[in-house]
């Protein structure tokens, strides 16, 4: 791919990142880019019989969209990309407002592996959902997203604490209240600001999954610009990959072959275990009934499954210059030189030779390098949807990435050619020519 089409894509990512400061954003920032390409939602109360064409189905934080060919066999296998819409980050208190020393501040809940110190002295917007009041009784939902400079988790000073550069821990239960006023705390004081930002009452707000998100917009940096820098890099280079890739096998001259499918899930920073993670039923369920609408029967389904092949793509490491002790010594991923395929022996990631040579086999057909990643012997693996997806759903799985730095901080680093160069080899696993 030339330097033009890479830098397009990451200016479609970086748009695509600053739309979708939540889990909840990121869906509504997938669905309308999938409506635009003419896909339609379903809801679970919809009759699916015979439906064809470009599909989804949103849940909160998580999207399974897919694409049906016209005349395909209910036995058509899936191509799957498995990918996360959540970030590690603050989250906020069922009962906010509290304060102290005569500073109003806002309670808030780590979620997932924050690097707290990322985190301090930033300006802190506010993002999320609100659970209304609705018609007949049933809850309706809002989006909310906040892009002002409303709080701030603040450093203690180094006259004040000589040993911060010595490597103390933050203290993850006292000091991670940010402030944004003074005086003494005032209850509903958070309710009302994110109601009115939403044009809403707040007497109708029922109950809220609100978050805090760095206001700083995501860019560019480097001598010749060759890295991106964005909050969330973990994962939505992924999903924003994943989208593009279905768009493309959806709308390209050639039909797939196989039925492509995006699982955006949620809750992966924090084990996936929720009704929209990876170790529920939903993508087992949605994907059984795509193919008994089509007519299909318990054999179609076994045979759909035995053809399939899923890529789950999550953020990988490139090898940090500061600390290249901390890495394996014959795999050291480096931006812009393609995304790496991830291998445990130990099944944090579910990679065998089989998925390796399917990935690498589409990555030549694209065009597009890429690497081997393996962890540090001595250092402990983190993991991904992966192990999850196939062992829920028995395919065959390879889990891939695009190397970065700074991973899970407040605002992360990767290529800028890696994320085109992912969403290219997604898009000829999906069609699979």
């Amino acid at each position: 791919m030339t330097p033009a089409p890479h830098r397009s894509h990451t200016d479609d990512l970086l748009s695509f990142i600053a739309a979708s400061p939540s889990p909840y954003h990121v869906v509504a920032s997938a669905a309308q880019r999938l409506e635009k390409a003419g896909f339609r939602e379903l809801r679970g109360t919809d009759d699916w019989t015979g439906a064809t064409g470009g599909l989804f189905v949103s849940r909160a934080g998580a999207l399974i969209a897919w694409y049906v060919p016209e005349d395909a066999p209910a036995h058509t296998p899936f191509r799957i990309v498995g990918t996360h819409t959540d970030s590690p980050n603050l989250r906020i208190k069922p009962a906010p407002d509290t304060g102290t020393s005569g500073w109003r501040q806002i309670g808030v809940e780590i979620y997932g592996g924050v690097p707290l110190n990322t985190w301090l002295d930033r300006d802190l917007g506010i993002s999320g959902r609100l659970a209304l009041r609705g018609p007949d009784g049933v809850p309706r939902s809002r989006l909310v997203q906040i892009d002002e400079p409303l709080l701030r988790v603040p450093q203690l000073a180094i006259h004040l604490d000589r040993s911060v550069n010595e490597g103390v821990a933050l203290d993850r239960q006292r000091h991670i209240a940010p402030i944004w006023a003074l005086g003494d705390p005032r209850e509903g004081e958070l309710l009302r600001r994110v109601a009115a930002a939403a044009g809403e009452d707040p007497a109708d707000v029922l109950g809220w999954d609100l978050m805090l998100h760095d206001i700083q917009p995501p860019g560019y940096l480097g001598v010749d610009r060759e890295f991106v820098v964005a909050s969330r890099l973990d994962n939505q280079v992924s999903v924003h990959a994943g989208v593009t890739a279905l768009v493309d096998a959806a709308t390209g001259a050639t039909q797939p072959g196989f039925i492509p499918v995006l699982a955006a899930f949620d809750h992966e920073e924090v084990g996936s275990g929720s009704e929209t993670g990876a170790q529920s039923p939903l993508l087992e369920r949605i994907l059984s009934r795509s193919v008994s609408a089509r007519g299909g029967s318990d054999e179609d389904w076994s045979r759909a499954l035995a053809g399939a092949f899923c890529v789950s793509a999550d953020m990988a490491h490139a090898v940090h210059p500061n600390y290249s002790e901390r890495h394996d010594p014959d795999h050291r991923p480096l931006p812009n030189s393609g995304p790496t395929v991830k291998v445990n022996v130990n099944q944090r990631y579910a990679t065998d030779s089989t998925g390796i040579a399917m990935f690498t086999a589409a990555a030549e057909r694209a065009g597009a390098p890429w690497q081997p990643f393996v962890s540090n012997n001595a250092m402990p693996c983190g993991t991904s949807i992966g192990p999850l997806t196939a062992a829920r759903l028995g395919v065959t799985t390879v889990d891939v990435g695009v190397p970065g730095l700074s991973m899970h901080s407040a605002r992360e680093l990767c290529g800028v050619r890696d994320p085109g160069y992912l969403a290219a080899i997604l898009t000829t696993i999906m069609v699979g020519d």
